[in-house]
């Protein structure tokens, strides 16, 4: 989730560190022949991104809190922990600050994100201080260019008028009053997606596009398809007319965003350092098959071996996973494609874009930061060559970093050009980022069979960091549920208000109770 104008993209700090206890350091999974430990229940969990780990923490919690029976293995194919969350040193030197590649922002809102960095002591850097001087670029020309003052907001204002952001602003907040109660007493428990949208009356914003949402509510054409549109390009990879509106609203809500120093996969570290699982690293898992059995009817097939689980949890994008389950099962999951996205980082010694490739005059203001949109393209003209272009600070005296986002490789030729033959490190990756979120009203099954669940079901709903938290409290309150008749708060599903009567606004569902 991000902020209205001044999106932020932006960079973090990393100190690597080994705080793991000795389960972390397994070197072989159990077989499948092996007995649980004096017959405590397993469940395996797939993935230690974002909801694989937090999946595993608030399995912990229930055992912390009410005894719950059951050992947790945690299954991770990479040697790294929090998925989409990574972050590189500038120069490849790690005297220098870090910088995030992907998951980069949270804010406030994101309870869960928030609490952990507070529980766990985590630094957090408040990145509502940056530099906020924005420009919006369609390929050819500035559409808006706020600089870094006051007067920024009378530029939005003449170009937009003032009811259109105000009227955006009314409908995101709608839209977080109502998620907001996903942290409280009163939230649902789901196991379908589209009944939780029409529970919290998102069926419109699900079913529309962004571009439709908008307009239709009051805003104005040329605010959606700029400036909302700049941050659904720079957020998710996707134009404002082929993205859901719940998303698009999520894209344009980030104020008050913040990151971790160290970067933001310390907290999902610090989620499987605080569990007591198994984690087993670097361990591919191919296949999921069932059997008849009652403790462990589901047999979990690794390139370590075989082991049967009570339960299991794929927490990562299924079709990403190229995990085999039985057809019947892997079936219901529908192919979900994602945004492939490029992400270039650098060094320079010029300390703004080049004002010609910009096409800006000696005395214009040149953005730090330019988002883009696909208007241009509309109305016949050049598309953008990236998404996005954000400075993120000095490495040195003289040295600042560079992100760019862009649909396709950028060329060291064409970065000379846009930094004024100023370009030093460079380092290129890509991957997919972002689910493609079209409006929908059909999503993944959260529960696959009696005692398979799939968090990532969610990811085409709202894909944050944060909601993925959010999918995997869920899909351990229906596990635990279902297996061991308690939750992560007890012997009541989460979302009954019985014996509970938070008394601040601090409360947070699942790490109180």
């Amino acid at each position: 989730m991000r902020s209205l104008v001044f999106f932020s993209v932006v960079s973090a700090s990393l100190a690597l560190q080994l705080p793991f206890k000795v389960p972390f350091f397994q070197s072989t999974a159990p077989s499948e022949d092996d007995e649980p430990v004096r017959g405590t229940p397993k469940v395996a969990i797939i993935g230690a991104g974002a909801a694989g780990s937090s999946a595993a923490f608030w399995i912990s919690k229930a055992q912390e809190r009410f005894g719950v029976d059951v050992e947790v293995d945690v299954y991770e194919k990479t040697s790294h922990i929090g998925g989409r969350s990574l972050t590189v040193y500038p120069h490849d030197n790690d005297t220098f600050e870090p910088v995030e590649l992907g998951a980069s922002i949270f804010i406030k809102a994101n309870k869960n994100l928030w609490r952990a960095t507070q529980e766990f002591n985590l630094t957090l850097r408040d990145l509502s201080e940056e530099d906020n001087n924005l420009g919006i670029w369609d390929g050819e020309q500035l559409l808006l260019n706020l600089g870094n003052s006051w007067l920024g907001m009378l530029k939005i204002f003449w170009r937009y008028g003032i009811l259109s952001p105000r009227r955006a602003d009314s409908l995101v907040a709608n839209m977080l009053k109502q998620y907001s109660t996903l942290y409280t007493t009163e939230s649902p428990k789901w196991d379908n997606i589209t009944d939780l949208a029409y529970s919290f009356g998102w069926m419109n914003l699900i079913e529309s596009s962004g571009a439709e949402f908008f307009t239709s509510n009051g805003v104005s054409k040329q605010y959606v398809f700029e400036l909302i549109e700049g941050a659904s390009r720079v957020n998710y990879g996707q134009n404002i007319d082929s993205i859901h509106a719940l998303e698009a609203a999520c894209s344009i809500s980030a104020n008050g965003a913040s990151q971790v120093e160290g970067g933001n996969w310390q907290i999902f570290e610090q989620f499987l350092n605080h569990s007591g699982a198994n984690i087993y690293m670097n361990t591919k898992v191919s296949r999921i098959t069932q059997k008849q059995s009652k403790s462990r009817p589901w047999v979990v097939h690794s390139d370590k071996g075989s082991t049967g689980y009570k339960a299991v949890i794929i927490a990562a994008p299924f079709h990403q996973t190229d995990i085999e389950l039985p057809s019947a099962l892997g079936s219901q999951i529908p192919e979900q494609p994602y945004v492939h996205l490029h992400v270039t980082l650098l060094t320079t010694t010029s300390p703004n874009i080049n004002r010609e490739y910009l096409a800006l005059s000696p005395n214009e203001n040149v953005p730090r930061m330019v988002l883009t949109t696909y208007e241009g393209v509309r109305q016949g003209r050049k598309a953008p060559e990236f998404n996005s272009i954000s400075y993120h600070g000095k490495i040195s005296e003289d040295e600042w970093v560079v992100k760019i986002f862009s649909e396709a490789p950028v060329e060291d030729k064409w970065l000379q050009s846009v930094f004024d033959n100023q370009v030093g490190w460079v380092h290129r990756a890509e991957f997919d980022a972002y689910p493609k979120l079209p409006p929908t009203s059909s999503f993944p099954p959260v529960r696959l069979d009696h005692g398979l669940f799939y968090v990532n079901a969610f990811e085409p709903f709202i894909s944050t960091m944060e909601t993925e938290t959010l999918a995997s409290r869920n899909v351990v309150d229906l596990l635990l549920n279902e297996e061991f008749g308690s939750s992560i708060c007890g012997r009541r599903i989460s979302g009954s208000t019985e014996d509970i009567s938070p008394t601040d606004n601090n409360f947070v569902l699942g790490w109180d109770c």
